[in-house]
């Protein structure tokens, strides 16, 4: 299973669609990991840096919309090649969502407030969050400052998750 905790990356803007995550220009590339250093590069959001932003981050939390656009398979795998193994937003495209639970990759819808809560208390700051898929919870912290948000997955995206995705939860279930 992968991690599914670490550093935050905010990213305050809603719409932003699979060619900002990975450019089309690259998906013609043969693996995962060539993916990984063109995460991000043409997203546009102001005092947005991918060259120093996305270092050692493991986790984005965004606003409505995440991964619109077209349904390629690329975007999820591009966060996946920068060690991103969570996205937490208001809402996903459909398609991006299911991707990325096929990739055993978490990605959690929370209500507009929670989200504006986070972005005003820890947007600018060095922040981490410890997911607990146990008690289905997120503990956000920066500094002393913590706050906990609760969330939900159906049994069938928590066995997705845990397995490491679509291919390796097919294979222990029908081998």
């Amino acid at each position: 299973m992968k991690n599914f905790s670490g550093r935050v990356l905010f990213l305050d803007r809603g719409d932003i669609n699979t060619d900002e995550i990975i450019p089309a220009k690259y998906l013609t590339e043969i693996t995962r990991e060539a993916l990984g250093p063109h995460l991000l590069e043409d997203l546009s959001l102001e005092g947005f840096d991918p060259a120093k932003d996305l270092e050692g981050k493991k986790v984005v939390v965004t606003r409505e919309n995440f991964g619109c656009g077209s349904s390629r398979e690329h975007a999820p795998w591009a966060l996946e090649a920068r060690g991103i193994n969570i996205v937490v937003a208001t809402s996903f495209a459909r398609i991006f969502r299911q991707n990325m639970f096929n990739c055993g990759m978490l990605v959690v819808e929370i209500p507009s407030p929670a989200c504006d809560d986070l972005f005003q208390r820890f947007s600018g700051k060095d922040v981490s969050v410890e997911t607990e898929l146990k008690t289905m919870r997120f503990i956000f912290s920066s500094g002393s400052e913590k706050i906990e948000i609760p969330f939900k997955l159906s049994e069938f995206e928590k066995d997705l998750i845990k397995a490491g995705g679509w291919v390796e939860y097919a294979d222990a279930k029908y081998r």
